[in-house]
């Protein structure tokens, strides 16, 4: 299976790329997606998480609450790793078992964190980034989550910085312009990874 590990910083935009990617036919297998199944309410992640951090991270219905989860892992480092090591192994699996049974051409692996993780980069045929300027993701995630810019700084600050991002990617798609922009640029790359897909498979084969 041809993959395309798609990734951004927060605000940048990755959700309407992967799902301008899924409409041309491309499978979406993402991370975040799967995080949020494995800390629902009745979220296999869920026992775990609360013998790690007690119940005051869990909801009423038995999912993770987020919120406290976040300002948790940003005030100590040790909770973070704690729940790194929880998550990630989980995500990681189930996301390779949903590219591989994917049917679809290729793949959209969308992973927020695919820069840090560094262990997503050999599952990837290619890395695509969503870029934007800090100023367009700060504003964009201030207007649609309600939060506060310094808490919007700070989960910038944990991710890999827009240089390093742009460093290790193979694609770039630029979303400082409008939807005819974006989906000129997905369009293209749609056409690129379905002719690297069938190569791979002529090789292969």
């Amino acid at each position: 299976m041809f993959v395309v590990g798609l990734t951004g910083g927060i605000g940048s935009g990755k959700s309407t790329v992967a799902d301008l990617f899924v409409q041309r036919g491309a499978a979406l297998v993402d991370t975040d997606a799967i995080a949020h199944e494995l800390t629902g309410p009745g979220g296999v992640a869920m026992p775990a998480l609360c013998a790690a951090f007690g119940d005051a991270i869990r909801r009423p219905d038995g999912g993770l609450d987020r919120a406290s989860m976040r300002r948790l892992v940003f005030a100590d480092v040790t909770a973070k790793l704690r729940l790194e090591a929880i998550l990630h192994p989980l995500i990681r699996r189930e996301s390779e078992r949903r590219c591989t049974s994917a049917s679809a051409a290729y793949v959209i692996l969308a992973v927020p964190l695919l820069i840090e993780s560094g262990s997503y980069r050999e599952r990837c045929d290619r890395i695509l980034v969503v870029d934007c300027s800090e100023e367009t993701q700060l504003s964009r995630v201030v207007a649609r989550s309600g939060m506060e810019a310094a808490e919007v700084r700070a989960i910038m600050a944990t991710q890999a910085s827009r240089p390093v991002r742009l460093a290790v990617a193979d694609d770039c798609i630029d979303n400082e312009g409008g939807p005819a922009a974006l989906a000129e640029q997905v369009e293209k790359l749609h056409q690129v990874y379905l002719a690297e897909a069938r190569a791979k498979v002529k090789a292969i084969s």
